[in-house]
């Protein structure tokens, strides 16, 4: 038996399952804030940024995607909605 896939970076299925949502419709400072904030398991580091930013659910999770500043992998950053 399999680990559950908790990332969709993980997950190969993980586009037909997401929901689209708009980054776009955030405030200029969250959207600043989630492209500098980022982590790239290929480069080993944090907040190279990311640019080509997605934003989707995923299992009732919320993330945007794009690509590493320094590499060009992919990258995901988990929101975690406050109230």
């Amino acid at each position: 038996m399999s680990a559950p896939i908790d990332h969709p970076l993980n997950d190969p299925n993980s586009v037909k399952e997401r929901i689209s949502r708009r980054f776009e419709d955030r405030p200029q400072d969250e959207q600043r804030d989630f492209l500098s904030m980022t982590w790239c398991q290929s480069c080993y580091q944090a907040d190279l940024g990311m640019t080509d930013p997605i934003e989707y659910e995923w299992h009732g999770r919320v993330f945007v995607e794009g690509r590493c500043v320094q590499c060009g992998e992919r990258v995901a950053t988990e929101i975690v909605e406050e109230d």
